[in-house]
């Protein structure tokens, strides 16, 4: 494409995005106001057959699945009926316009829920898709504290199925997380290793014959596969989500190919795929159609993919009505790729662009630039995370009631830097010198302003070693602008950029040893959460801080700020 049919393709585009404005302006219905009583306790659950502790809501794992339309409120009152721990729940992918307190980050929008505490978060779900929601505090999503968020669209969507489906993938571990966050925490520091199942919609199996414990069954029906039950000839819209902790995950179903269509509740040009790849934080709408033999059940599996597999297939069943949901297939379980084929990922990942008329396009400047090196590296022995040498030790103070109320003393006030100089450190080899330093700082934006982002990635510690990340910015979703390999040129790689149809998204994947580049609006006003989305992580440091318009904020909720510094606040107010 020249640059004239550029320019042309974009002032259509434009004008088509305007239109679907207008349209969405119109009103279809009244909002309605969701209320859920929600009850947190432990229980016993086994959910890949072995006997564990897990997070649970009102007795459920995974939890309720919310269900709303766009432009409803919801109510969810949350009490914490677990003894020994506090808790937040992010709903993720929502973006809390006007109620940045109810974003559910601990000491970032509120104060943590205390034992025994009940807390409200109201707020309007603006946008249709495939959410969810999940604990921020500690290693509580590894504990199995999730569940679906969907969000139904007021008006008709750019595609038609006959029914519809939904499941969240994860991995799972035998160790608790307390145990994992003693060693994530520890020096020498000890890793909990690979997980021990893959679980669709809370459920996995695991082989009870390896273990000689007594709470390990594999006739539980808590471990019995999912089941996804489809009438012959009809499509069906099968909404995917991963709330992985640490793998990325590869989801297939056996004899049967995919179309993808939306992608972090945005729409995309069709792609037709025999597999696709769901890292952490991302979520899916895909079209499949149920025309194969109708005698036979098929499996849906997922694999591990960018890190050594040493765990089983996840397996959920696609069942053919009538035949019974028990009735297994008779082939293997379907391969992915391997997991180390990273070009494939990198090819999938370019694949989706934005759906022509119903996404807005990008602006085509940035007003700033940041580049984050991610590192792993150390503090004063202990294993870090960082970006651009700084590992975030979020305050005891929430940063947004810090910055609403200008409370001295809460945050550290210092800027961190915006870019690290690629002359002074090679990528492709571990750090010459890995310490780094902790710090709690914000990078302040202008209300309105065009930011670019552009994540870099580098060699961990152990040589010939660099992981995947996916990125989960809150508050906003942003135009993936592109991936490129090696470290990012400032002066070459922009022109490299889709400012015709990326796809807008809220999480992103960053591939070893290259950079992603994005863009987005600050436009909402709150301070917001931008961090690797595997729990060990974040919890180690690797994230950063956002805020814009800190001053159209409105007035906090008391429930939000009886903690660090602003309890003083909150006793005047």
């Amino acid at each position: 494409m020249d640059s004239g049919d550029s320019h042309l393709f974009t002032r259509v585009t434009w004008f088509l995005f305007a239109v679907m404005v207008i349209l969405a302006m119109v009103p279809v219905s009244e909002a309605t106001v969701h209320h859920h009583k929600w009850k947190l306790s432990y229980q016993n659950w086994s959910p890949d057959c072995m006997q564990t502790t897990i997070i649970s809501i009102n007795g459920q794992y995974p939890g309720p699945t919310i269900r709303a339309r766009e432009g409803d409120t919801l109510v969810v009152e949350l009490e914490n009926q677990m003894p020994t721990e506090n808790v937040v729940i992010h709903w993720h992918g929502i973006r809390q316009i006007g109620t940045p307190w109810s974003d559910g980050t601990a000491s970032m929008s509120q104060c943590a829920i205390l034992a025994g505490e009940t807390y409200i978060y109201r707020y309007v779900v603006d946008r249709p898709g495939t959410y969810f929601y999940h604990g921020h505090y500690g290693l509580q999503r590894s504990a199995g504290l999730y569940g679906s968020l969907i969000v139904d669209s007021a008006k008709t969507e750019p595609f038609v199925y006959d029914g519809e489906l939904s499941i969240i993938l994860d991995d799972w571990w035998h160790t608790s997380t307390y145990q994992q966050a003693v060693g994530l925490s520890s020096n020498p520091f000890v890793w909990v290793g690979e997980p021990q199942s893959l679980l669709i919609e809370g459920r996995g199996k695991y082989n009870c014959s390896a273990d000689s414990s007594k709470t390990c069954n594999a006739t539980s029906s808590q471990c019995s596969p999912y089941i996804l039950s489809v009438k012959p000839g009809k499509t069906y819209r099968l909404r995917i989500a991963s709330v992985a902790s640490l793998s990325a995950l590869n989801f297939l179903i056996q004899g049967h190919k995919m179309t993808v269509v939306q992608a972090d509740g945005h729409y995309v040009e069709p792609v037709e795929v025999e597999n696709l790849d769901v890292y952490s934080g991302e979520s899916y709408s895909v079209l499949i159609k149920a025309d194969q033999d109708p005698t036979n059940n098929y499996w849906a599996a997922v694999n591990v993919r960018g890190r050594k597999p040493n765990t089983t297939t996840g397996l959920a069943i696609l069942n053919y009505i009538p035949n019974l949901s028990t009735k297994l297939p008779t082939s293997p379980p379907p391969l992915s790729p391997l997991w180390n084929d990273y070009a494939y990922s990198k090819s999938l990942a370019k694949e989706f662009v934005a759906l022509t008329g119903h996404e807005e396009p990008p602006p085509m400047k940035p007003t700033r630039q940041l580049i984050l090196l991610n590192t792993q590296n150390k503090i004063n022995g202990f294993v870090k995370w960082a970006i651009n040498n700084i590992s975030l030790v979020p305050p005891p103070t929430p940063y947004l009631a810090a910055m609403k109320y200008k409370i001295h003393g809460a945050y550290d006030t210092t800027p961190p830097p915006d870019a690290y100089n690629p002359r002074d450190y090679n990528i492709t080899i571990p750090p010459a010198n890995p310490n780094a330093v902790e710090g709690n700082g914000v990078y302040l934006f202008e209300l309105n302003s065009v930011v670019d982002v552009i994540l870099q990635n580098a060699n961990t510690l152990n040589a010939n070693n660099s992981e995947i990340h996916p990125w989960h910015l809150h508050g906003h979703d942003f135009w993936i602008l592109g991936y490129g390999e090696g470290a990012f040129d400032p002066q070459k790689d922009p022109n490299k950029y889709n400012l015709v149809n990326p796809p807008l998204r809220n999480t992103v994947a960053l591939f070893p040893y290259g950079w992603t580049a994005l863009r987005f609006k600050a436009d909402n006003p709150g301070v917001w959460a931008f961090h690797c989305h595997l729990e060990a992580h974040f919890f180690m440091g690797m994230g950063v801080m956002f805020a814009e318009g800190i001053e159209r904020v409105g007035r906090l909720p008391r429930s939000a700020m009886g903690c660090g510094l602003a309890l003083n606040k909150m006793m005047h107010y």
